[in-house]
């Protein structure tokens, strides 16, 4: 449970994934082009915002951004949250669905617009070249193992369970099952749910017997039945968490949860944003 404005302490949980917190500063990029995804004739929800890419010296998958268009309304100063779901020498991709004012702005930009993000903040999804990795993603879960699938060493040793609510064209999978095996599901009825869940086991216990990996970002209810699943199963699993954010650099204290931290490895608040966004399941209270 998210405890908001609670006091935080800093991550020192060794049990986390390797951390990659740069010196991260608000860089002001131009919008190169903005792609709907979803049914033509339709009012779309789902866009892939390319925008020019900044002079990072590193990125891990994993990690995210803050944005905010440089013209943004007066009443909205704080940045939104997205994961990295390409980045290249030619661009930068985030995903993303509208679900507030202020990502209905964003739907709004068009080429030639400025942005302005800072990152690349958060720490970075286990990579492990000689385990078999389950990859689990549900609705706009799915844009961070974009780039953790391009980026990955040994594409064979990748599987992606995806779960969605909207018809397959409103995300950007095209591609996808060139380079990794692929299961998709759509979730129109709590029957369609349930057949959902139970694949979810089936893969996640065939993971654990391998002695593979289990990578999943979605809704809390997915994360929470991930985590359920591989403490009764055995599987080692990584939850990337979707929580609200204002600052991305543990300032404001917005996305604090429940996660080992210390030497002592004790359950304590913790900044998603510094000490996550990527948790080992044992490690964190949902």
């Amino acid at each position: 449970m998210v405890q908001k404005n609670a006091p935080a302490r800093k991550c020192g949980n060794s049990e986390n994934t390797d951390t990659l917190m740069s010196e991260s500063a608000i860089t002001r990029t131009t919008v190169l082009d903005l792609v709907p995804f979803g049914n033509p004739g339709s009012t779309p929800d789902f866009f892939a915002l390319r925008l020019e890419p900044p002079a990072w010296p590193a990125w891990k998958p994993g990690q995210f951004i803050m944005l905010r268009p440089a013209q943004a309304s007066p009443e909205r100063l704080w940045g939104r949250p997205f994961a990295v779901s390409r980045l290249t020498p030619r661009d930068l991709v985030i995903f993303f669905q509208v679900r507030g004012r202020g990502t209905a702005e964003m739907a709004r930009l068009q080429a030639g617009d400025e942005v302005d993000i800072w990152g690349p903040l958060g720490n970075s999804l286990a990579v492990e070249m000689e385990a078999p990795t389950l990859l689990v993603a549900g609705g706009i879960g799915l844009a961070p193992f974009l780039g953790y699938v391009y980026a990955h060493p040994a594409t064979k040793r990748l599987r992606l369970l995806f779960g969605h609510r909207q018809s397959l064209d409103c995300y950007p999978c095209e591609g996808l099952e060139e380079k990794i095996v692929t299961e998709t599901h759509q979730d129109k009825t709590p029957e369609d749910l349930a057949a959902f869940m139970a694949l979810l086991e089936k893969r996640i216990a065939e993971n654990a017997v391998s002695g593979g990996l289990v990578l999943a970002c979605g809704p809390l209810p997915l994360l929470r039945e991930v985590q359920r699943l591989a403490a009764r199963h055995g599987a080692r699993a990584q939850l990337s968490l979707e929580e609200r954010m204002a600052c991305g650099i543990g300032a404001c204290l917005g996305c604090v949860v429940k996660a080992k931290a210390g030497p002592a490895g004790e359950f304590t608040n913790v900044q998603t944003c510094t000490c996550g966004p990527n948790f080992w399941a044992d490690a964190v209270q949902l």
